[in-house]
């Protein structure tokens, strides 16, 4: 078996399908699977873009254009490369992404090699993605999107409220259930876990981190208001994360008018030990976004030993079932009431959640589950496999 995997780019502007699909492609290789990931190359100033181990996977960079400007599918780069990489028989197409003429050009694809295509619209079907520059979309859903997700062999969910909005949008072929994975931190990196109280001084200033893109959808316009009701004495908001179409100044802008300065603090993009380091310093997660398929950014901060707020346009129900945090409305006043709990919490209850929520990965949100998963819905689209539980 082998799994050709595509994506229109990795570099950070792409959010969380950045990181989890080069993530998933290096889990599947680990558990076997023959992967091979296709993704178009950086534009000047988007950053570096996040590659897998070529130990484990061949990563395959084709022009920026391919993804901008090429939408005739067969002269689009990644028909080709495709058609080039799919010779073999047991070949399972995975298209991660929509909208773009990468997207175009891997279901064209798909369709003239006569390979199963699984497609992962990665939370650009929600009402709220739609709607986010909406006559262009509605111009794409009605020339070729909608067309397009309709000629998938199945669709892939990384939640069970992802796959009802599909179900909604009227696609009645399976899908799969497969959620993200997170990289676990070990135990020892967290005093947390280990004492029932901080070692040495209180500290003056407690962290509410925010870790993810600064963009609309995050919901940070919600925080800041939610803040500025509660002023909360001895508390710090830290945002980390790229900035995306200067979202930031306008952030920044409504912090100065709420006379908030020096309760936000920005730090720009983080990654490796400096992220580690945020979440070891931090002592609650905060992402308040309007939608999100997944939040790997929530699996993230639990598995860190974080207790976090979220709201319902995240699938993260479990942070009420499994008391490890707070799964509220969407909007600043019900953002402010779980604000106001979290910070009246001593820090050993605090601390009692990040332990909940760091068994709830450790059982269900592993990089190694996911891929188990995922290779059974590949198995089963071959039909060399029985059919998997996560198909509904």
């Amino acid at each position: 078996m082998k799994v050709l995997m595509s994506i229109a780019g990795l570099d950070p502007e792409f959010g969380g399908p950045s990181r989890s699909v080069p993530a998933l492609a290096e889990a599947l290789a680990r558990a076997g699977v023959g992967v091979e990931l296709f993704a178009c190359e950086s534009a000047a100033g988007q950053g570096t873009p996040r590659l897998p181990d070529a130990s484990l996977v061949s990563t395959h960079l084709l022009p920026f254009t391919d993804r901008t400007s090429h939408w005739s599918a067969r002269s689009n780069g990644f028909f080709s490369a495709l058609k080039d990489r799919a010779g073999e028989a047991d070949t399972i197409i995975h298209d991660n992404g929509l909208w773009l003429p990468s997207n175009h050009a891997v279901v064209a694809a798909a369709q003239a090699l006569m390979r199963p295509l699984l497609l992962s619209p990665r939370g650009m079907l929600t009402p709220w993605a739609m709607q986010y520059r909406g006559l262009k979309k509605q111009m794409a859903w009605w020339l070729y999107q909608r067309r397009d997700l309709r000629r998938a062999s199945m669709l892939h969910a990384t939640s069970q409220a992802e796959a009802e909005g599909f179900r909604r949008s009227g696609f009645r072929q399976p899908i799969a259930v497969v959620p993200n994975g997170v990289e676990l931190p070990p135990l020892s990196a967290f005093q947390r876990f280990s004492v029932s109280t901080f070692p040495g001084p209180p500290r003056a200033v407690r962290t509410a981190l925010f870790l993810s893109r600064i963009h609309p959808v995050k919901g940070l316009v919600h925080l800041i208001e939610a803040w500025a009701k509660l002023k909360p004495e001895g508390w710090r908001v830290v945002v980390a994360g790229d900035d995306a179409d200067g979202h930031r100044a306008e952030l920044e802008l409504l912090i100065r008018q709420r006379q908030l300065t020096g309760q936000f603090e920005f730090v720009g993009p983080v990654h490796g030990e400096t992220k580690a380091k945020l979440y070891q310093s931090a002592d609650l997660f905060l992402l308040p976004s309007h939608t999100e398929n997944f939040g790997i950014a929530i699996a993230e901060a639990l598995g860190a030993g974080l207790p976090v707020i979220t709201t319902w346009g995240t699938p993260w129900e479990e942070l009420e079932t499994r008391r490890c945090g707070w799964w509220v409305e969407i909007g600043a006043e019900p953002l402010a009431d779980a604000l106001q709990q979290a910070v009246q919490m001593s820090d050993a209850e605090r601390r009692e959640m990040g332990q909940r929520g760091r068994r709830l990965v450790e059982e269900k949100y592993t990089w190694p589950a996911a891929a188990q998963k995922m290779s059974a819905v590949y198995r089963w689209m071959l039909e060399s496999g029985s059919r998997p539980d996560s198909i509904v």
